[in-house]
């Protein structure tokens, strides 16, 4: 089978459903951005995999890699398909706050930013963080005008929090400096 089917070719795509729209459309911006998110959150399993006391939180990002297919599918909904694609379950943002509330707990207060950077690892988390804020923002566009479940949209925000407190756990977890920001 082929991977290309040409029916793109004039700036047109298809949603869960069969509704066609423009690639410009708030709700392909949205779920692209999560797609684009979504590698990078492979990526950072990756770079995380091969340390072995790492193992929980590269479990933690492969139960986020499916909540993010989700979104995406949620996401690429249209009129008609809003019948095939399961809305996240509020479970799924009290697992994130869970999370972010076990990684908090083992860190030490802060008052200020921090920079990212310091190993590899660390600096995946902020890009993971800041796509993840780019796709929530268009996530609400598509929301504004199409309507988007809103725990999908609770769960971005959360996930963004997330990779921030991973973030930092890796910076302890890897010895490195946590650079903080000082005007």
């Amino acid at each position: 089978m082929k991977i290309y089917t040409k029916t793109g070719d004039k700036g047109m795509t298809s949603l869960i459903g069969g509704e066609r729209v423009p690639k410009s459309d708030e709700r392909v911006e949205a779920y692209g951005t999560v797609d684009e998110l979504t590698a990078f959150t492979a990526l950072l399993a990756d770079e995380l995999r091969p340390d072995s006391a790492a193992g929980a939180y590269v479990d933690d990002l492969h139960r986020i890699l499916s909540r993010l297919m989700s979104v995406e599918a949620l996401l690429a909904t249209g009129t008609s398909g809003s019948d095939k694609v399961q809305p996240l379950a509020p479970e799924s943002v009290a697992w994130l706050e869970g999370r972010i509330d076990a990684l908090q707990a083992a860190l030490a207060p802060i008052d200020k930013f921090t920079l990212p950077g310091g190993h590899r690892a660390v600096s995946l988390c902020h890009v993971c963080r800041t796509v993840c804020r780019r796709a929530e923002r268009a996530a609400l566009r598509a929301d504004a005008r199409y309507g988007v479940d809103p725990t999908t949209l609770v769960w971005l925000n959360r996930l963004s929090d997330y990779f921030y407190a991973l973030g930092r756990t890796l910076t302890a977890h890897y010895g490195v400096e946590e650079t903080l920001w000082i005007p």
